[in-house]
């Protein structure tokens, strides 16, 4: 699939993006939430991948606002000590609450590119959690919402997901990997709870012996059976719910 490079007028910056058509009519519209590493080749053969699938993808920048930043390599970043600094910092200063007024300028977006009505959403690592708080804020127009690996999707922090699971209007799949400190089983039962009393048609799948980040091809700990699982999983959902 072929890349569009596109820029996108947020209220603080503009946001690099890219966007990946199907070679026909899109089906409907798909924001990735990316991983902490920012967006990289890798992410646009995901995104590539599932264009394939009929949906336009768009790949936004969620570190816009700390824009030059990396390129950081996922399979050692976190183990050397400066880039793990850095890559802290462009995290923790990149709120959930920044996200989330981004999501209004990414799904504006998708409808000036043609792609209009619901749209899905899917995170990966930090961006699971952001996926599901945007789900919450734009419940009319986020059909689908869905993470993989992600951290703190049901923490004490004042911006978990799971607080906001009365706002969420669409359908919930949540794949965890089978031991993740950020996820850990008190959060996943808190999580279900918020979604089974919120009445939120969800599914929440435990991927047994893979670790944090095991769908993305450059993560150390990358499972090529688990994530083909993943993409089975996605498709399938987004086919349900998006068409």
């Amino acid at each position: 699939m072929a890349k569009q490079q596109i820029e996108i007028e947020t209220r603080d910056g503009k946001a690099k993006a890219g966007l990946f058509r199907p070679s026909g009519a899109a089906k409907a519209g798909v924001i990735v939430y990316m991983d902490a590493f920012g967006p990289r080749p890798v992410l646009d053969q995901m995104a590539g991948r599932l264009a394939g699938h009929g949906y336009a993808v768009l790949v936004p920048d969620l570190f816009h606002r700390n824009a030059p930043y990396g390129p950081f390599d996922a399979k050692t970043a976190f183990t050397v000590e400066e880039t793990k600094t850095r890559l802290m910092a462009l995290v923790s200063g990149t709120t959930q609450e920044m996200t989330i007024r981004d999501s209004e300028a990414f799904l504006d977006a998708l409808k000036a590119e043609g792609i209009d009505g619901p749209v899905g959403v899917v995170g990966y690592c930090m961006g699971g959690a952001r996926a599901l708080n945007a789900a919450a804020t734009y419940p009319d127009r986020i059909a689908a919402a869905a993470s993989f690996h992600g951290g703190n999707l049901a923490s004490e922090a004042p911006d978990s997901p799971h607080r906001k699971a009365a706002s969420i209007e669409a359908r919930v799949y949540v794949g965890t990997a089978g031991v993740d400190r950020s996820f850990p089983p008190e959060q996943s039962a808190r999580l279900a709870e918020a979604l089974r009393v919120a009445e939120v048609d969800h599914v929440i799948e435990n991927y047994v012996g893979v670790g944090h980040g095991w769908c993305v091809p450059d993560h150390s700990v990358y499972d090529e059976v688990g994530a083909e699982r993943h993409w089975k999983r996605l498709t399938a959902f987004f086919g349900e719910t998006l068409g």
